[in-house]
C-alpha cells in the first residue's frame, strides 16, 4: 500500500527481487515445481481481487507447465480472517496456500483475531494495484469534482462501498480521500462488502453513492459502460483509462494496494522452498507478464523472508494509520 498525506506515509516497499528468466514449458518435473494436490484458498467471495489473483495465478502456472490441477476454492468471512484462521490451523500442510493482501492485514486489526499473518509462512508478494472510484452509469456524479462537492455537503448521506472490511484497502482509500477533502473520517458512511462481486451489485443497484475497488476488478464493467470511472488513487493515471488521479482532482493523497501469497505455519524447509520456487517461476513466465498487463497490475515481486519483513512493516503501519484517522 502506498499512501502519502500530510499526516501519514503508508507505503509498499519498492524492493523488487528479480530472478533469471526461468520459464518452463515442460511438465514442471525437471524444474521441481510440481506440487500434486496443491490447493489455493481465496478468503473472500468470487469476483474479488483475491479471487481474480488466485485464479489467474493458477491458470498461468498450469499454462506454463509448472504444475497441474491446482484447486482454487473460496472461504469468505470477516474480511479474510476466517480463511486466515483456517490456514493457520493447517499446520505443516505444504499443499495449501492462500491469496491475500492489505485487506487481511487491516481485518486482523479491526476484528482482533487471534490468528495473525505472523503465524503464516510468507511465500511472495505479487502485485501492486491502484484503487478506483466508480459510480453506476446513471449516477448524477459525472466527475470526481461533482462527487466531492456532494460528499462535503453531507458525508453521512453518501454511502461509500468497498470490497474489504474496515482497515482494508477499500476502506482506507476513501478515508484518506475524506481526510484530504476536509471531511472527518469518522463521519464517512462506509459500507463493507466481502469482496468485489458483492460490491459491484450494490453499485449497479445504486445502494451506495460510489464504490472503491481495485482497478483490475472492474475493467470489463468500465469498458462496457456499466460503471463510470471518476478517479484513480495512485500516483499516475492508468494507461487506457480516462480518469484523473486524486492529486489531479485537488486531493493531496495517493494510495495503492498490494496482493500476495502465504502458506500454513510449520512447513519444512523443502516444502517452503518448493512453494517459493513455483511462484518465482510463475513470476518469470510470459503468461504472468501478460496477465499483469491485462489486469492493470504493477509487478511488485518480493519473496520469502523479505516478504515476511514487509508484512511486519505493513502490520505496524496499518495500525498507525487507523489510530491516526481515529478509526
Amino acid at each position: 500500500m502506498r499512501v502519502r498525506t500530510p499526516l501519514a506515509l503508508l507505503g509498499a516497499a519498492l524492493l523488487v527481487l528479480v530472478g533469471p528468466p526461468l520459464l518452463s514449458t515442460g511438465s514442471g518435473s525437471d524444474t521441481g515445481t510440481q506440487i500434486p494436490g496443491l490447493r489455493f484458498m481465496v478468503p473472500n467471495t468470487p469476483g474479488g481481487g483475491y479471487d481474480i489473483t488466485a485464479r489467474t495465478a493458477a491458470k498461468n502456472a498450469e499454462d506454463a507447465g509448472l504444475t497441474h490441477n491446482i484447486e482454487v476454492f473460496n472461504l469468505p468471512g470477516a474480511g479474510g480472517t476466517v480463511g486466515l484462521t483456517r490456514l493457520v490451523g493447517e499446520h505443516g500442510n505444504g499443499r495449501l496456500a492462500m491469496s491475500m493482501g492489505l485487506g487481511v492485514v487491516g481485518a486482523v486489526h479491526t476484528n482482533k483475531t487471534p490468528a495473525t499473518l505472523a503465524d503464516t509462512t510468507p511465500i511472495a508478494r505479487l502485485t501492486e494495484e491502484q484503487d478506483i472510484v466508480v459510480v453506476a452509469k446513471d449516477s448524477p456524479y459525472k466527475t470526481i469534482q461533482d462527487l466531492l462537492a456532494a460528499w462535503k455537503k453531507n458525508p453521512a448521506k453518501l454511502p461509500v462501498g468497498g470490497g474489504s472490511s474496515p482497515g482494508g484497502p477499500d476502506h482506507l482509500a476513501p478515508m484518506l480521500m475524506a481526510q484530504a477533502a476536509g471531511i472527518a473520517p469518522k463521519s464517512v458512511n462506509y459500507i463493507p462488502f466481502d469482496g468485489g462481486g458483492e460490491l459491484l451489485a450494490s453499485i449497479l443497484g445504486n445502494k451506495v453513492a460510489f464504490g472503491v475497488s481495485g482497478v483490475g476488478e472492474y475493467l470489463d464493467q468500465i469498458k462496457s459502460g456499466e460503471l463510470r470511472l471518476l478517479a484513480v488513487t495512485g500516483p499516475k493515471r492508468v494507461p487506457g483509462l480516462d480518469a484523473p488521479t486524486l492529486r489531479e482532482a485537488g486531493l493531496d493523497t495517493e494510495f495503492t494496494n498490494w496482493r500476495g501469497i502465504v502458506a500454513p505455519p510449520g512447513l519444512s524447509g523443502a516444502e517452503r522452498d518448493k512453494l517459493i520456487g513455483l511462484v518465482e517461476k510463475l513470476h518469470a513466465s510470459k503468461q504472468w507478464r501478460d496477465s499483469l498487463k491485462k489486469n492493470g497490475w504493477d509487478d511488485a515481486y518480493l519473496s520469502g523472508e523479505e516478504f515476511g519483513k514487509f508484512l511486519d512493516e505493513q502490520n505496524e503501519r496499518v495500525g498507525s494509520v487507523l489510530k491516526e484517522l481515529g478509526l
